[in-house]
């Protein structure tokens, strides 16, 4: 991708068993190059939780039988901190929410649920009650939680801080001229600020976009004359200095599937168009997950981690050595090539062209036809070495959609990939 980008390729993603079903209002996160995948609804609350290797298009799914794992969850939220994975709210059981409070912490290295109040000196009192349709955002070592519904209180405008290090909860008060009661929006990170859009006051749609800034700790709102809809259940990433805004609806039953980008600096709205021959699915209460550096955000909210002899990376065979790029053939082909670049004297794949047909569409800059050479070098031993930071070093600028409304009546669960051209 590129800053200046404006056209979209859209490409779904066939998944094989085993997969998660189809499904909607989950919760998914991206760390170390892996997306995680926790709960949500098909026709009933759902609580199985499954890690997605985006390079071989894999499903595992993780156990949950521990007494410190979450039971069905939806609408709840799904961040990551370090080697840990926080979950928050979506809880289904109000009444069962009285007594325990609505978070569970995962460690991604032991691949384990955890109890995250052992060690504590003293139990809290002052926690956040079980909510659904919030949003959850780190920022430097807090999580910051907005909103949310909340059984027989309905939407409200709580503004809480989780500190990562302390354990400790604090409601953030005092705060005046604010979104106000707030459900089924979106919030992203971007250097010290957070911004958040749409969502739900009561019954009543929104179209606004505010701005938290940690510094003068106040909210302000961003005034606009163009832009996207009234908006809920809809997804939003950070991507370099600006906002995407991907599907939601209007309604609640009425989803779409524009893209719309929101410069932060500028703070100007663009909708970005399809590439000629891609469509894009309609989505609501879906996850959307940004790969790649670019995906990343600023500091203080990113932690960085230093990767032993990451300078002789540039040395190694890199999975992630191709981009996307309109094909060089005429645009009545309307082809996307997908470039193998070529590093040293290693032996790389060869270039190949894909021809995006309506009836069956083919591939993706993560999912080509390479995969088996991929696993036949990993399976020789060649990517020991290759460990999952360096993976993700060089993960090519994409975004993925995973699940959503409409299901479509199938098992395993939707996936999609967008990349700028």
């Amino acid at each position: 991708m590129s800053q200046g980008s404006s056209a979209c390729l859209w490409i779904p993603v066939s998944q094989h068993c085993p997969a998660p079903c189809d499904r909607f209002k989950h919760a998914s996160c991206a760390h170390n190059g892996h997306v995680y995948l926790l709960g949500g609804r098909e026709k009933c609350s759902l609580s199985d939780f499954w890690k997605y290797n985006v390079v071989c298009n894999e499903w595992v799914e993780i156990s949950c039988n521990s007494e410190e794992a979450p039971d069905e969850l939806e609408e709840h939220t799904m961040v990551a901190y370090q080697e840990f994975l926080y979950v928050f709210g979506g809880m289904q059981d109000s009444a069962y929410t009285n007594s325990k409070i609505p978070l569970w912490v995962f460690d991604t290295v032991k691949e384990l649920w955890i109890n995250w109040k052992t060690g504590s000196e003293n139990v809290q009192e002052v926690t956040p009650a079980n909510r659904k349709g919030h949003s959850a955002v780190t920022f430097g070592s807090s999580m910051y939680v907005y909103g949310g519904y909340i059984d027989i209180r309905g939407s409200t405008k709580e503004f809480w801080k989780f500190d990562f290090e302390s354990r400790v909860w604090s409601l953030l008060s005092g705060v005046q001229d604010g979104p106000g009661p707030r459900h089924c929006h979106s919030a992203v990170t971007h250097q010290d600020c957070i911004y958040l859009y749409g969502g739900l006051q009561g019954l009543r749609e929104k179209r606004d976009l505010w701005r938290w800034c940690t510094t003068s700790q106040n909210w302000s709102c961003i005034k606009f004359h163009s832009g996207p809809s009234k908006l809920v259940g809809h997804s939003a990433v950070l991507y370099k200095d600006s906002m995407l805004i991907y599907g939601g609806g209007e309604t609640q039953s009425s989803p779409q599937n524009s893209l719309w980008s929101f410069n932060l600096k500028t703070n100007t709205w663009m909708k970005l168009p399809l590439l000629p021959g891609s469509t894009s699915p309609c989505r609501i209460y879906h996850c959307s997950i940004g790969l790649g550096l670019s995906f990343q955000p600023t500091a203080p909210n990113i932690h960085c981690r230093v990767i032993p002899n990451s300078h002789n990376i540039s040395n190694k065979l890199r999975p992630f050595k191709n981009k996307c790029l309109p094909s060089h053939s005429t645009l009545q082909e309307n082809c996307i090539e997908l470039q193998t670049l070529r590093a040293d004297n290693r032996k790389f794949l060869p270039d190949f062209t894909i021809a995006l047909k309506e009836s069956k569409p083919m591939g993706s800059c993560l999912t080509f036809e390479n995969q088996e050479a991929v696993s036949e070098k990993r399976n020789s031993g060649g990517l020991a070495e290759e460990t999952e930071d360096t993976m993700f070093l060089h993960m090519p600028d994409l975004l993925l959609v995973v699940g959503g409304k409409p299901l479509l009546g199938q098992h395993a669960i939707s996936v999609w990939h967008m990349t700028l051209a």
